[in-house]
């Protein structure tokens, strides 16, 4: 058993003689600290890597596939090499929830998706947490990263463990929420190097959790003074995020409207020190396009309407459409039928050099072209045509035909297509097709519009 640096707690006092529920749970020894993380795409993966370098720790997934190809040190989104796979010697892996049995800090991290109204799907977490319910014995942590609403771990995912259970949160066990950070395809900004906010359902459960997250964050940790704090910071991380691009996007549309360019404007007041650097484009991801849905799902519960989010919402959930549209016009402008024409589009997932599909917003923009009954064809090297089908009913050209198509839309800046360069890209197209370049990765004078 690998000994883990914690603070040590001893005996809990006597307090037979006391209400039990002013009793604070026990918690895990620090020398026998057994983890479960539950749930291993972009977010759980790596940190179960991380742990499985310093304390026993178990991979659980309900895809018993996944399972397999990491127990082959394979990782296909590509977070986690086959290299920091085999470093972590106390990390395994399973599918059979049995296997959860003997462990004691449970970590979820699975997915928290909106549904096709916009409203937060907790179907997952809801799922996890009675995985871990099942699991969980006296004395055990459940820790949360999933992103929720504030009051979401301990109005929902509390209740369904003592449940499942039979055991008394905050007497038989204890809950703490320390939220993802993690950027897909970012090398730089890794799980270690990022500071983790901790928190904790007692005083000793948050010391605990930040205890042990300090085991493998480099960066070091915030800790809150409760659950509800950690979870409000996380979701308006990307709240904010979202909101200011969605800003920057308005502006796009009114400067289109102008005769601006958008980027020369935005260079132009970047050269003042305190200028935000965003720029204009589709907001997609599992974070920045999700999150905010939780939160102003959870200010309409308590009777407020959050405006400003949601017009940011409004506006960038259009920006695929915006740029159909546009490319729709340049090709009337030269005379183009847009009926039964071939477009295609460079890049599928919701970032450059990543393979993630997650709420990717390309696909507003091939649906809006195939509205002018289009015929839409998409290559993105980076994404498995595997993963394009089951998602999103896309099936992925392997190879485009050169002089082929009457409009390209670069929309994902992946280093293959900045490589092509513009003549690269033009190739593709016929002598008389449109370029559009979403991200601005071309130089401006090589394309036919942009953002």
């Amino acid at each position: 058993m690998v000994s883990a640096k914690l603070p040590a707690y001893g005996a809990l006092p006597d307090r037979s003689h006391m209400d039990s529920s002013h009793m604070n749970a026990p918690l895990p020894a620090k020398d026998g600290i057994r983890i479960a993380v539950i749930g291993l795409g972009y977010v759980g993966l790596p940190l179960a890597a991380a742990f499985g370098r310093v304390v026993p720790t178990l991979g659980f997934d309900i895809d018993g596939k996944r399972v397999a190809e990491l127990r082959s040190h394979h990782d296909h989104t590509l977070e986690v090499s086959g290299d920091e796979l085999r470093a972590a010697k106390h990390l395994t892996f399973a599918d059979d929830a049995a296997s959860l049995a003997g462990c004691n800090v449970f970590i979820v991290t699975v997915p928290t998706p909106i549904d096709e109204y916009k409203r937060p799907d907790l179907r997952p977490l809801e799922a996890a947490s009675r995985t871990v319910g099942r699991a969980i014995a006296r004395g055990g942590v459940s820790i949360y990263e999933s992103t929720v609403y504030p009051g979401a771990t301990e109005e929902i995912c509390v209740p369904i463990i003592e449940r499942e259970s039979g055991l008394k949160f905050n007497q038989d066990f204890s809950a703490g929420y320390s939220p993802e950070r993690i950027n897909p395809g970012d090398k730089e900004h890794r799980l270690e190097t990022i500071m983790k906010v901790t928190s904790g359902s007692t005083p000793e459960a948050a010391d605990f959790v930040d205890a042990l997250y300090r085991m493998i964050i480099h960066a070091g940790t915030h800790k809150t003074s409760s659950i509800r704090v950690a979870e409000a910071a996380k979701v308006i991380e990307n709240t904010q995020r979202d909101v200011n691009i969605a800003l920057i996007n308005e502006l796009a549309l009114i400067f289109h409207r102008l005769g601006i360019d958008t980027h020369e404007v935005l260079e132009a007041a970047g050269t003042k020190w305190n200028f935000l650097p965003f720029r204009p484009g589709l907001v997609g991801g599992h974070c920045i396009g999700v999150d905010p849905y939780y939160l102003t799902h959870k200010a309409q519960q308590i009777g407020y309407h959050p405006d400003v989010i949601l017009a940011g919402r409004r506006i960038n959930d259009g920006m695929g459409s915006h740029v159909a549209r546009r490319v729709v016009k340049l090709m009337q402008q030269r005379g183009i039928q847009t009926t039964q024409s071939r477009i295609l589009v460079l890049g599928l997932a919701f970032k450059e050099n990543c393979p993630d599909l997650r709420n990717t917003r390309v696909v507003d923009i091939i649906a809006e072209l195939r509205s002018y009954n289009a015929n839409v064809d998409v290559h993105d090297p980076w994404v498995a045509p595997a993963h394009a089908q089951s998602e999103y009913g896309i099936t992925l050209v392997d190879k485009p035909d050169l002089s082929k198509y009457d409009a390209i839309i670069l929309a994902v800046a992946h280093d293959q297509f900045v490589a092509l360069g513009a003549d690269g890209v033009r190739a593709f197209g016929n002598p008389a097709a449109v370029l559009f370049d979403v991200k601005r990765a071309l130089p401006r004078a090589s394309v036919d519009g942009c953002l």
